[in-house]
C-alpha cells in the first residue's frame, strides 16, 4: 500500500519555479557568491592551450611540436581531473583547489621559461605534465555547487545552460586575450598571464567556503567509493565529449595555421572568438527554452547537427566562409554540452557528481589533446586546412557511438522520495 503527498512549490522559492528561467536561477540564494569568483577562476583555462601552441610554435617553428606540447598538457589534465573531482567529493573543494592552483602556477611559469630557453622538446613535455595535471577544475566545482543549491529543481537544466554559456564566454575572451598578448606583446605573455589569473581567481574561488558541497565525516573515512565511471551512461557521454574536444583542438591549431598562411595571425583570435560566440549564443537560447523532448533524444539530434557542420570546415578557403562555418559549429556545440551535463544529474548519485563532471571535462581535454597533435601533424605534412579533417572525424565517430548506445542515457524520474515505512513514499521539493 502506498500513498503520495507532493509539497507545493512556494512562489518565493527560486529553486522551484513554474517556468525555469535565468531570472529565477540568478535569484537562487547564495549563487552570486560562487558565480563571480568561479568566472574569474575558469578564465585562464580558455587561454592555456592556445598560449602553449603560440609560444612553442614561435620557439620551434613547428605546429607539430606545438600541438604535441599542448597535447601532453591535455592528456595529463584528462588523466588527473577525475581524481581531482573524486578528492573534492571526499575532502571538499577547498582542500583540493588551493594546492592545485599553486602547483599549476609554478609549473606553467616553468614551462614558459623552458620554451624561451629553447629547451629540447622532451623537457617541454616533462613540464607540461604537472601543468595539465594541476589545472583547477573550477567548472565542475561550480556545477556541483549548483546541484547542492537546486537539488531536483527544474532549474537544473537552466543551470547547465548557464554554465555552458559561462564556459563559452571565457572561450570568447580567453583566446582573444591570449592571442593579443602573444602577438602584440611577447609570445610568452599568454602563459604568464594564464598563470597569474589562475593564482588570483583560484584562491578567490576557494575562499567561498559557504557554498561548497558539504563533506560528511563518512567522506573522510576510508570507505569504498562508487566511481562515476561505473555508470554506463557516463561512459557514453565521455565518448560524446571526446568528439567535442576534437572540435576545440582541431579548430585551435587549424585556425592558427590558416591565419598565418594568409599573413593575418591576429585574425586567429577573432575567428576562434566567432566560433565561441556561436556556442555562447546558442547556449543562452537553450537555457531559455522549456524543453519537452527527453534529454537523450535532444543529444542525438544536436550531435548530428554538430557532426554535419564540423564536416564542412575543411572545405572553406576564405575568412568569411570560415567565420560563418565556425559560427554554425559553435552554435551546435552548446546544445550537446548542456544536454550532456544535464544528463549527469539524472544518471549519477549526488556524492559522485563532481567526479562525473570532471570525467566529462577531462574527456574534452583529452579529445582536444589528440586533436591538436593530429591537426598539427596534418598542417605540417599536408595542405593548409587539412587539420580541419580532425573535427569531422572526431564528431562522426562519436555520433556513431552515441547512436549505438543511446539507450544507456535514459534517466529515471528525478523526483526525490523520503521513505516512511514500507511502500510509503513522499516526494519532497527541496529548496
Amino acid at each position: 500500500m502506498a500513498s503520495t503527498v507532493t509539497t507545493e512549490p512556494s512562489k518565493d522559492d527560486p529553486a522551484a519555479p513554474s517556468r525555469p528561467g535565468y531570472g529565477q536561477l540568478l535569484r537562487t540564494r547564495g549563487a552570486w557568491t560562487f558565480l563571480l569568483p568561479g568566472f574569474a577562476a575558469r578564465q585562464p583555462f580558455a587561454m592555456l592551450t592556445i598560449s602553449i601552441v603560440l609560444l612553442v610554435q614561435h620557439t620551434t617553428g613547428s605546429y607539430g611540436a606545438a600541438g604535441a606540447a599542448a597535447a601532453v598538457t591535455g592528456v595529463s589534465m584528462a588523466l588527473f581531473a577525475p581524481y581531482s573531482g573524486r578528492l573534492a567529493d571526499r575532502y571538499g573543494q577547498r582542500a583540493v583547489l588551493i594546492p592545485g592552483v599553486l602547483v599549476h602556477t609554478l609549473s606553467g611559469l616553468g614551462l614558459t621559461a623552458l620554451a624561451l630557453a629553447h629547451a629540447p622538446l622532451w623537457a617541454l613535455f616533462v613540464a607540461a605534465v604537472p601543468t595539465g595535471a594541476s589545472v583547477p577544475q573550477v567548472g565542475p566545482m561550480v556545477r556541483a555547487r549548483w546541484g547542492v543549491r537546486l537539488q531536483d529543481s527544474p532549474l537544473m537544466s537552466t543551470a547547465a545552460a548557464f554554465e555552458s554559456v559561462t564556459d563559452e564566454l571565457t572561450f570568447v575572451f580567453g583566446p582573444l586575450l591570449a592571442t593579443a598578448l602573444c602577438t602584440a606583446v611577447t609570445p610568452a605573455a599568454g602563459l604568464v598571464t594564464e598563470a597569474a589569473l589562475t593564482l588570483f581567481g583560484g584562491l578567490l574561488f576557494a575562499a567561498q567556503r559557504g557554498t561548497q558541497p558539504t563533506v560528511t565525516a563518512a567522506g573522510h573515512a576510508r570507505v569504498p567509493h562508487a566511481s562515476a565511471l561505473r555508470v554506463p551512461g557516463v561512459r557514453v557521454l565521455i565518448t560524446v565529449f571526446l568528439g567535442i574536444g576534437s572540435v576545440f583542438g582541431g579548430m585551435q591549431v587549424s585556425l592558427a595555421a590558416f591565419t598565418e598562411s594568409i599573413g593575418e595571425p591576429g585574425l586567429n583570435g577573432v575567428l576562434y572568438g566567432t566560433f565561441a560566440a556561436g556556442n555562447m549564443l546558442s547556449g543562452i537560447v537553450c537555457g531559455a527554452i522549456a524543453w519537452k523532448a527527453a534529454p537523450h533524444r535532444r543529444l542525438v539530434v544536436g550531435y548530428a547537427a554538430l557532426a554535419l557542420t564540423a564536416s564542412a570546415l575543411w572545405t572553406s578557403h576564405s575568412v568569411l566562409v570560415l567565420a560563418g562555418l565556425g559560427l554554425l559549429v559553435g552554435m551546435c556545440i552548446a546544445p550537446a554540452l548542456i544536454t550532456g551535463y544535464t544528463l549527469v544529474e539524472g544518471l549519477v548519485p549526488a556524492g559522485s557528481r563532481t567526479e562525473a563532471f570532471t570525467w566529462l571535462t577531462g574527456a574534452v581535454a583529452l579529445g582536444q589533446a589528440a586533436a591538436v597533435t593530429v591537426a598539427g601533424q596534418l598542417e605540417d605534412r599536408l595542405w593548409g586546412g587539412a587539420g580541419f579533417l580532425v573535427p569531422m572525424a572526431g564528431t562522426l565517430l562519436a555520433l556513431a557511438t552515441l547512436l549505438a548506445l543511446r539507450s544507456r542515457l535514459v534517466t529515471r524520474p528525478r523526483n526525490r522520495t523520503v521513505a516512511r515505512g514500507v511502500g510509503h513514499r513522499v516526494p519532497v521539493t527541496v529548496d
